[in-house]
């Protein structure tokens, strides 16, 4: 695949007379594909059934015959003010009980049968208009799917459906009482039309019951998006995507990713590392103009993952946004170090958000390649420069990574609802892991938790999990490279509940968790020789070796010659060591890595990428800050 860059318009935001001038600059730019009309609904259908096309059709003919590709969007995540008026009940309701209100974006509920048809004619009548137009190469489907915490709704249509749903799963309310443990606090059900939704209850709900509508929550994202796959899938050959959002776990991207053809993600560093990643006061003030140096890596892996090999970067962030707490301007360089990072991990498009800056609404202090005059920002040129460098190295490629990380939605919602330490989530714990896995300077595939091979890779990880897989579980027990799993895997059942005999139940290993310590920010678990288990330590036993033990004697590690248990949550420097000891023992080579600075291996080539705030040596080349060095691998 090649690379290419391209950018988000809104020709609707702007006189038509600017179109053509706005298309011949971005060509000029070397930009390759434009995404539109994703919040366009309304000036497609401003009355129910009354199509406009004639603008969009203008808009797609002018772009297209600049030589720009249309990624064309559906509408689907902005309905006009009278779809509410046809269905009244459409609007989400948060865990209090309120109405998520008409007069932004992202107004609906997913299990709203008669809106999910309403997102199925539109995506039709779209495909019918453009799904052989010669211009538009891609379809994306809605918008950022859980942005603004919307995928979970407390409102009387998802009870309902969650009731249905909960019938097919269980098929009588005493299997479901058995499932869950109801008959703890006698919360027997003797029919289903007795349940409830899991919030405002007087203390915390039962956590298979919270579980079970996570999965509920998650199911109706699949099926929505579904729903638009199957219209425009006779309509067109152009692949479909979807743009995903960094550090969203509420809904599995595997599943939703499934029925689709390219993975993409909307990538905003700076606006992530203010908003969305824990830190210390120092790190977050070392990598405020640049974001932090694995999180963009992290989700290019993890949707790379779910595009099972085909990703995109659907929005970059180009400047200061407009939406977290802060909104500092990138260091120079940045917007050109952020697109070959992504394409160093397999991206084979590359698209800044926005065009122009926008002079109204909500979203009016976020840049864009111009300013809202229409004068360039300062990352147009930086877009320039990586449309002429891309044609030195034009071809895509993530190459074969060493090692491998697996994570699971699933689990995600099981910790958040069972967490037992007030610092224990899923994301943090699988994210440590690949940062000390990046700052070993690794390269780094992220599986699914249904993978059934591992052979490809001589080193796994595997934290966090709820359960093993079958799949994974048989992998597991044929792997002859070193599998790294745990804290917290495997030890519970679809349930939540914990398993007998009491798991990790890992094949031809024998380990046992038999009681778990959250631990407080003021305390630690020392290890011999040094580091030290944080937030999290099991005390494990079973007559597998013990490879590494706690300070005081208990066991931290164990484990067989390829499969083994971490009783902890390792703090940064035990996991570098860890990942570093089991690299030299699976024959892994490892590059320790300066602060600030990070690689990743394609095929072909060794890309650098300097995330601290001055120049940085890499055998022998200066890099300057936000800079990026490549050189061809032997």
């Amino acid at each position: 695949m090649k690379r290419t860059l391209g950018v988000c318009y809104y020709p609707e935001h702007w006189p038509e007379e600017v179109w053509a001038e706005d298309a011949a600059r971005m060509v000029e730019t070397g930009l390759t594909w434009v995404r539109i009309g994703e919040f366009a609904w309304q000036r497609l259908e401003a009355e129910p059934g009354v199509l406009t096309w004639d603008w969009l059709d203008r808009a797609v003919e002018v772009l297209g015959e600049a030589g720009l590709s249309v990624v064309m969007g559906t509408p689907t995540a902005t309905p006009p003010r009278w779809m509410l008026d046809k269905h009244p009940d459409m609007l989400a309701v948060d865990a209090e009980g309120r109405p998520r209100k008409f007069g932004s974006r992202r107004h609906y509920d997913f299990s709203h049968v008669g809106y999910r048809e309403e997102s199925r004619r539109i995506a039709r009548l779209m495909g019918e208009r453009y799904g052989r137009n010669p211009y538009v190469k891609a379809w994306q489907i809605d918008n950022e799917y859980d942005c603004h915490d919307t995928t979970m709704s407390y409102s009387d249509v998802a009870r309902t459906a969650f009731r249905d749903w909960l019938a097919q799963r269980y098929q009588s309310t005493d299997a479901l009482n058995r499932a869950w443990g109801n008959v703890f606090w006698s919360m027997d059900y003797d029919e289903f039309d007795q349940i409830d939704l899991p919030n405002l209850t007087v203390t915390e709900p039962n956590p298979a019951h919270v579980l079970a509508f996570r999965r509920f929550s998650s199911d109706q994202v699949v099926a929505f998006n579904k729903v638009q796959v199957d219209a425009l899938r006779p309509l067109t050959d152009a692949p479909l995507i979807h743009n995903y959002m960094g550090r969203t776990l509420t809904f599995d991207h595997y599943k939703v990713g499934a029925d689709l053809d390219i993975a993409s993600w909307d990538s905003y560093p700076i606006g992530f590392l203010s908003d969305r990643l824990e830190g210390t006061v120092a790190e977050k003030q070392a990598f405020l103009r640049q974001g932090h140096p694995d999180n963009q890596a992290f989700h290019h892996d993890i949707y790379r993952a779910v595009g099972r090999g085909r990703l995109w970067v659907m929005e970059q962030q180009p400047g200061p946004v407009n939406w977290a707490p802060y909104n500092p301007a990138p260091l120079p360089g940045m917007a050109r170090l952020w697109a070959w990072e992504a394409f160093a991990h397999g991206a084979e498009a590359v698209c800044y958000f926005r065009w122009r800056q926008a002079p109204f609404a909500q979203e009016q202090n976020h840049a864009g390649l111009l300013r809202p005059d229409s004068g360039a920002a300062p990352a147009l040129a930086e877009a320039a420069q990586v449309a002429q460098e891309v044609q030195d190295l034009p071809e895509a490629s993530a190459g074969d990574a060493p090692v491998a990380l697996v994570f699971d939605y699933e689990s995600a919602w099981a910790w958040d609802t069972q967490p037992q330490g007030a610092d224990f989530e899923m994301f943090r714990l699988a994210f440590a892991a690949y940062r000390a896995l990046r700052r070993a300077g690794l390269s780094v595939d992220i599986l699914p938790p249904d993978c059934d091979d591992l052979s490809a890779y001589k080193m796994v990880l595997a934290p966090g999990l709820m359960r093993l897989s079958d799949p994974l579980r048989a992998a597991l027990a044929r792997y002859d490279g070193i599998a790294l799993i745990g804290p917290r895997t495997d030890t519970k059942d679809d349930e939540l509940s914990m398993v007998l005999p009491l798991g990790p139940n890992l094949p031809e290993t024998d380990v046992s968790v038999v009681l778990t310590e959250s631990i407080p920010p003021s305390d630690s678990v020392a290890l011999t020789g040094g580091g030290a288990f944080l937030h999290w330590f099991e005390h494990l036993e079973g007559d597998a070796p013990v490879r590494l033990a706690t300070k005081d004697g208990r066991p931290a590690i164990m484990g067989g010659a390829n499969l083994r248990y971490l009783a902890g949550w390792p703090s940064d420097d035990t996991f570098d060591s860890l990942v570093r000891e089991l690299a030299q023992e699976a024959g892994v080579e490892t590059v320790p890595m300066p602060e600030g600075l990070r690689i990743r291996d394609t095929d072909t080539h060794r890309f650098v990428f300097n995330y601290a705030g001055q120049a940085q040596d890499w055998n022998g080349t200066t890099i300057p800050a936000a800079g990026v060095h490549w050189e061809a691998l032997s």
